[in-house]
C-alpha cells in the first residue's frame, strides 16, 4: 500500500541572500555566484529541494519574496543568509509577513582565511560575521520564530542541523494541511484526550471533525471479496500469520474481516482527503472488530492514529512520520502502561489494546487473533512485535486551557529481558532519560499524556524546531533534566506563556 507521507524532494526550501547596492555590481556577481555555490553544496546533502533566490538588496524585493514564499504551497520554510552587511532596517516588512519557517544560517562563502593575500576587498566582499549579527538584532527585536545555524556548509553538524530543520519543516507544513476524522468521541471521562478542537485549527492548521462510525462501516462492508482476497493474500507473505487465520483455518473469517476493514478504512481517509484519524472502542457501531490490523498498517504508511478519540495524539504521529520520512524506524501511537521496578534497572512497558505501528520494527511480525475484554465486538486481529533496540523519543500533546504543551522524553528502547510469550500486542520496553524516578515525576509534573507518539527516525532535536515553528510550549526531559529545574522551567513557562498572549 502506498505511503502518504510525502516525498520530501518535492518539498522546498529557499535560499535568500541579503546584501545591498552600496558595493557595486562587481560586488553583487561575486555575492550571487559565491551564495549560489553554498546553496548548491548545502542543497546537494538535504531531503528537500533547495532554491536558491537571485541577491535581496532592498526593502521591496525581501518582502516580495517573502509573500511569494507564502503563496507557494510547496515551499515549506526559508534559509536567510547575508552574505555581506544587509541594513536590516530592509528587513522588517519582509519579516513581518513571512509566515513560513525560518532558519538563519551563519556561515560564510570560504572555510578559512587567506592570510598572506587577504585585502579590504575580500573583507568588504565577506561581511557575514558582522551582517549576520545585524540580521539576528532585526530578528530578535521584531520577536520572530527561527532556528539559527551556526558554521560552513561543508560541515557535518551544519548539514544535520539544517537537514532536522526541513524535516520539521515538513511536519509543520503538513500540520497546516492536515485533515483528522475522529469516528466517535474521547473515551467517557477521560480528560487528557479533550481539547479545543477550535483552538488547535488556529494553532497548527488542522482540521478536526467527526463522522458517525456507521459511515465508515457502510465502506468497510462494501469491500469486495476479490479485494479482501488479495489483501489476505498480502498479510501472508509480509507476516508469520498463525494457522487458525489462514485460508482454511477456523478463525480466517476474523483475518478477512480485518482486511475488509483496512480497505473500508482506507477507501474512506483516501477519499476524503484525512491524514489522520481516531477510533473508539466505545462506538464501534457495526464494526465486527475493533480496528487493530489496520490501524497499525496505516500508521505505518503515514496516517496519524489516537485511541480513544485522542486527536492530539493523532496529529503528532502523523506529524513524526512526515518529519521521519525516508529514514530509517518509524513512529506510533504509544502508551506508558506498566512498569519493571527491579531497583537500578528500572524499565517501562509501552503498548496499547492493538495499535502499535510495526513500523518500529525490523522482524517480521506475528500476525494473531485474541479475545479483546472490552468492545464488545469479535475478538480482534492485530501484529505481535517488539520495538528494536535503539534510540527512540516519547512525545505527548496536551492542552493546558491558555495553550497547547508537548513533553518529550529521550528514551532507549531495549530487548526484552525476557520472553513475554502471553502479551498478544505490539510493544516496546524502554529505559527514559536521564533515569526512571525523574523522568516519571517530571512527566506527572508537566501533566504530560499517557498517550503519546513514539518516534524511531527522528529525535528531540526535530521536535525542538516542530516547537519553535508551531510556537508551542515543549518540555524536555533528558540527560541533563533534574527535577527541582524542571519544575522551576514548568513555573517559569506558566508565566511566560500567560503573558506572551498579551491582554
Amino acid at each position: 500500500m502506498p505511503r502518504i507521507t510525502p516525498d520530501l524532494r518535492t518539498r522546498k526550501v529557499w535560499f535568500l541572500t541579503g546584501s545591498q547596492g552600496l558595493y557595486g555590481e562587481d560586488t553583487l556577481r561575486q555575492v550571487a555566484e559565491q551564495s549560489g555555490r553554498i546553496a548548491e553544496e548545502l542543497g546537494a546533502a538535504l531531503p528537500v529541494e533547495l532554491v536558491w533566490k537571485p541577491v535581496l538588496t532592498d526593502t521591496d524585493s525581501i518582502r516580495r519574496a517573502a509573500l511569494d514564499a507564502n503563496a507557494d504551497d510547496s515551499v515549506i520554510g526559508v534559509i536567510a543568509w547575508m552574505h555581506t552587511f544587509s541594513p536590516a532596517k530592509m528587513w522588517i516588512t519582509g519579516l513581518d509577513v513571512l509566515r513560513k519557517p525560518l532558519l538563519h544560517l551563519h556561515t560564510q562563502a570560504n572555510v578559512g582565511l587567506p592570510w598572506s593575500s587577504i585585502d579590504f576587498d575580500f573583507m568588504n566582499l565577506n561581511q557575514a560575521a558582522h551582517g549576520d549579527r545585524e540580521f539576528g538584532y532585526i530578528q530578535a527585536r521584531l520577536g520572530v520564530a527561527r532556528k539559527t545555524v551556526v558554521g560552513h556548509v561543508s560541515d557535518e553538524r551544519v548539514v544535520a542541523d539544517v537537514d532536522t530543520w526541513t524535516r520539521a519543516a515538513a511536519g509543520f507544513a503538513a500540520s497546516r494541511s492536515l485533515k483528522l476524522a475522529r469516528f466517535g468521541d474521547n473515551m467517557r471521562y477521560v480528560a487528557v484526550t479533550e481539547g479545543d478542537k477550535t483552538e488547535a485549527e488556529l494553532h497548527f492548521g488542522v482540521q478536526v471533525n467527526t463522522w458517525g462510525v456507521n459511515e465508515l462501516a457502510e465502506a468497510v462492508h462494501a469491500s469486495s471479496d476479490s479485494a479482501v482476497d488479495s489483501l489476505v493474500a498480502e498479510y501472508e507473505e509480509l507476516y508469520d500469520v498463525v494457522p487458525e487465520l489462514r485460508k482454511g483455518g477456523d478463525r480466517h473469517e476474523s483475518l478477512r474481516d480485518g482486511a475488509r476493514i483496512e480497505l473500508g478504512l482506507r477507501s474512506f481517509l483516501e477519499e476524503g482527503g484525512f491524514g489522520a484519524f481516531t477510533t473508539s472502542f466505545e462506538d464501534l457501531g457495526s464494526l465486527p472488530q475493533l480496528p487493530g490490523l489496520a490501524v497499525q498498517r496505516l500508521m505505518a504508511d503515514g496516517y496519524g492514529f489516537g485511541a480513544e478519540g485522542d486527536w492530539k495524539t493523532a496529529i503528532l504521529v502523523h506529524v513524526a512520520n512526515v518529519m521521519g520520512s525516508g529514514l530509517p524506524g518509524g513512529a506510533s501511537l504509544m502508551e506508558d502502561y506498566t512498569y519493571h521496578l527491579e531497583p537500578g534497572n528500572e524499565l517501562i512497558l509501552g503498548a496499547h489494546m492493538l495499535e502499535v505501528s510495526p513500523s518500529l520494527t525490523t522482524s517480521r511480525p506475528r500476525l494473531e487473533v485474541h479475545p479483546l475484554g472490552i468492545g464488545g465486538k469479535a475478538d480482534p486481529v492485530r501484529l505481535v512485535f517488539t520495538a528494536d533496540p535503539g534510540p527512540a523519543i516519547v512525545v505527548a500533546l496536551s492542552d493546558m486551557r491558555d495553550r497547547f504543551r508537548l513533553v518529550a522524553n529521550v528514551v532507549e528502547n531495549v530487548a526484552l529481558p525476557e520472553p513475554m510469550p502471553m502479551l498478544p500486542v505490539g510493544h516496546a520496553v524502554w529505559k527514559p532519560a536521564p533515569d526512571f524516578h525523574t523522568s516519571a515525576a517530571a512527566w506527572l509534573t508537566a501533566g504530560a499524556a499517557h498517550h503519546t507518539v513514539m518516534s524511531t527516525a527522528v529525535g528531540l532535536d526535530a521536535f525542538r524546531d516542530f516547537a519553535e515553528m508551531s510556537r508551542t510550549e515543549l518540555l524536555v526531559i533528558d540527560e541533563d533534566t533534574t527535577l527541582p529545574r524542571f519544575q522551576e522551567s514548568v513555573r517559569w513557562n506558566a508565566a511566560y506563556y500567560r503573558l506572551a498572549q498579551g491582554i
